[in-house]
């Protein structure tokens, strides 16, 4: 996996460089989006590792499947990819890009899991502690798990607070047993 990220790195920095310049991040991250959601379709994948199809023939694929999601700068960087057998890498330069994209907006991605439904007030402080705390403008999705007893668990990037009451009786537990 680590090999493949490698390999998409270069191209990831040299769409999210285009687009910046060009001031399209959005369009490259919705035309990204699309041919990484592509490039991992059953048929697809088939199409990509058979030898017996040229480069033209994949890239011609490829780009009629995302239809009129790619502009004709999209359909150049495909092109390009055909060209070097990277168009498999698509789903690695899609999510590179959006974490360089995340990091030009200063965004982050926040998933909570709450025990109970949280009003928009509770939703808006914690939104407001978060973005203070990570620097960051913060985009919260909330999802409910009963399971959790009572509290939540915060999940930003790599970073993961668990302060739910099932969390906290796990370290009760393995506190008591160590």
């Amino acid at each position: 996996m680590a090999e493949l990220s490698t390999l998409a790195r270069p191209y990831a920095k040299a769409a999210f460089e285009f687009a910046a310049d060009a001031g399209d991040l959005q369009g490259w991250s919705n035309s990204l989006s699309v041919a990484g959601a592509v490039a991992q379709q059953p048929a697809v994948v088939k199409l990509l590792s058979s030898p017996s199809s040229t480069a033209a023939q994949q890239a011609s694929a490829v780009i009629d499947i995302c239809g009129e999601e790619l502009g004709a700068t999209g359909q150049n960087f495909i092109a390009i990819l055909s060209e070097n057998r990277r168009l498999t890498l698509l789903p690695q330069i899609s999510h590179q890009f959006e974490i360089m994209k995340a990091n030009r907006e200063k965004a982050i991605d926040v998933d909570v899991i709450a025990a109970h439904e949280m009003d928009a007030e509770q939703q808006q402080n914690l939104s407001d502690a978060l973005s203070a705390k990570l620097e960051r403008k913060v985009n919260m999705q909330v999802s409910l798990d009963k399971s959790l007893l009572g509290g939540a668990v915060i999940r930003a990037g790599d970073t993961v607070i668990d302060g739910s009451i099932r969390g906290r009786l796990t370290k009760l537990a393995e506190s008591l047993n160590s």
